[in-house]
């Protein structure tokens, strides 16, 4: 009888959270950005957005919660109900560099988190305001070595990849620079077209109209190829810089609070990745020099494992922890 009692109140809830599966969505659906509005993990959550709720018939809202490198919108999600009604739309540094660095991270992202999929693949880009007089990575190095202790680099985001490959370049080349933390892609980029800090890693989409006007200055990029809109920017690699630590992760991930029902998941996944295929989206990528990531939960589980090593390898190397 404890048996059949147990099976059928199994049946129960299996039955109840097929029928939620089958309403949903019935009401405004939110997406916490880890981001200030402005950067390109806003403009990428804004496009998801717009063309998810345009196949699930819902609006879908975005919340904008940056701040202590993006683990303040993580921390809201993890402890958001896990109806499908709170997203997560996360760039790399609360993901895959928060964990490793932080002596207090509020959050297991295995364990507070159910992945739906990877939505981008991010280019970043090593500039300079056009004060800098380097028109590459070694005659930079040879300027900031001639100020030492008086150029500060700029980053959107305590351990961001931003923030991690200079702290790591800047140590491996002894330059001695200050980190100027942002808070967000959008008020680092207005600080480096102002000249209030001469360098900075950032996305291209962000910065690529303001390199083409020339108020700002491409010397490198981070990845493993050159880039369709710089075509005559190096990579690190290129610039002599061969090191894994310069290949960092940049991306946007989309992610609902662990709990969520399996359909539900698989249903938002199903719309993300049909999402990301639509001409809309693409061209959103395309303006910010993304490549599209997304394969699903199951690919995004195996980035992370594959990757986790790799950046606490960085984070060993650049020195840097937080407490």
């Amino acid at each position: 009888m404890r048996i059949k009692t147990l099976l059928a109140m199994a049946l129960t809830v299996a039955s109840i959270t097929l029928v939620h599966a089958q309403d949903y969505p019935s009401r405004p659906i939110t997406i916490v950005v880890t981001a200030p509005a402005g950067g390109s993990t806003d403009v990428m959550a804004r496009a998801l957005a717009d063309e998810m709720g345009k196949s699930l018939k819902q609006t879908i809202v975005i919340e904008n919660k940056g701040g202590a490198s993006g683990m303040l919108g993580v921390q809201a999600v993890a402890r958001a109900k896990p109806d499908g009604y709170t997203l997560l739309l996360a760039h790399a540094a609360p993901i895959y560099y928060a964990p490793h660095m932080f002596a207090k991270v509020p959050y297991d992202v295995k364990r507070d988190l159910a992945p739906i999929t990877e939505v981008t693949s991010i280019s970043l880009v090593y500039a300079v305001h056009p004060s800098v007089p380097a028109k590459d990575m070694k005659s930079f190095i040879a300027w900031a070595r001639n100020n030492k202790g008086k150029v500060n680099y700029g980053s959107y985001g305590v351990g961001s990849p931003s923030h991690l490959v200079n702290a790591y370049f800047d140590k491996q080349n002894g330059l001695n620079m200050a980190h100027a933390v942002y808070k967000g892609e959008a008020p680092l980029v207005q600080d480096l077209l102002g000249g209030h800090v001469p360098v900075g890693i950032t996305t291209l989409g962000t910065i690529n109209s303001f390199i083409a006007e020339g108020k700002l200055r491409a010397l490198a990029v981070l990845g493993s190829a050159r880039l369709k809109d710089l075509p005559n920017v190096p990579t690190m690699a290129e610039a002599g810089f061969k090191d894994v630590e310069y290949l960092p992760v940049s991306g946007h991930s989309l992610h609902a609070p662990a709990g969520t029902p399996a359909p539900l998941l698989a249903r938002l996944e199903k719309e993300a990745l049909a999402a990301m295929q639509t001409p809309a989206f693409k061209a959103r990528l395309q303006v910010f020099g993304a490549g599209g990531a997304g394969k699903g939960s199951a690919d995004f589980l195996r980035n992370l494992d594959a990757r986790m090593p790799v950046i606490e390898g960085l984070i060993t190397a650049a020195g840097v922890t937080v407490e």
